[in-house]
């Protein structure tokens, strides 16, 4: 019994300094993957650089794809972080660019429109309309990231689809994650070194698990038809 609880006592330390070490690592390769990002949002004042932030903003759509490939290769233990970073960028930056930009442009001209109907009389029901647009356009991007990460040969049309429908039919899940990266930009814009460091990695491992549960009718769908191949 003694032996057995000494085991169990080992792995667990050994599973809780592996996951400290995949969070570090991933946080630090995040912030070179999105040093353009990074060095705007510590540097200059949204209000007034916002254009600046967002032809930078896709540049970290890659770098989020390859943290989720290191994420689920943790998981199936396979690759080491590092390894694992740099081969889900390798396999996923094009469409995950794509994703980016178009996530970029629909939320800037949507944030656009609300800024200019927000003194009409129609803001009312026009600006919370065009914000829950602009929340699900990052959301269905968020998913479409994910989905990528899991499966790099996907057809980029069938995974915007898929995210889309997905989302709001797990709206509760999409929300969740939503909610978890509020909390760190909150967390980045009252300690950006605590943002970066320590729990941006943390913020995008829960969305990760969220959206990876999104996804599973369609990645069902892809074992089945893989294991019948």
């Amino acid at each position: 019994m003694k032996k057995l609880n000494g085991l169990v006592s080992h792995e667990t330390w050994a599973s809780l300094i592996g996951m400290i070490y995949l969070g570090l690592i991933v946080n630090l390769l995040l912030v070179v993957s999105s040093l353009p990002l990074v060095v705007l949002l510590v540097t200059t004042d949204p209000l007034y650089s916002w254009p600046l932030l967002a032809i930078a903003a896709p540049l970290a759509a890659p770098g989020l794809a390859a943290a989720f490939r290191a994420f689920r290769e943790h998981g199936e233990g396979g690759l080491g972080p590092i390894r694992a970073f740099v081969a889900g960028l390798r396999a996923t930056w094009r469409r995950a660019l794509l994703i980016g930009a178009a996530v970029a442009a629909v939320v800037v001209v949507l944030l656009v429109d609300v800024r200019m109907l927000a003194s009409t009389a129609v803001a009312v029901f026009t600006v919370p309309l065009l914000g829950v647009l602009a929340l699900l356009a990052v959301g269905v991007g968020l998913v479409a990231l994910v989905a990528i990460a899991e499966v790099p040969t996907a057809r980029l049309r069938d995974v915007v689809r898929a995210g889309l429908y997905l989302s709001l039919r797990r709206w509760y899940l999409t929300a969740a994650s939503l909610a978890a990266l509020a909390a760190q930009v909150a967390v980045f814009a009252t300690a950006p070194a605590l943002g970066l460091g320590l729990t941006a990695s943390a913020a995008l491992f829960f969305a990760w698990t969220n959206s990876r549960f999104t996804l599973r009718p369609v990645l069902d769908l892809d074992e089945k038809a893989a294991a019948q191949a």
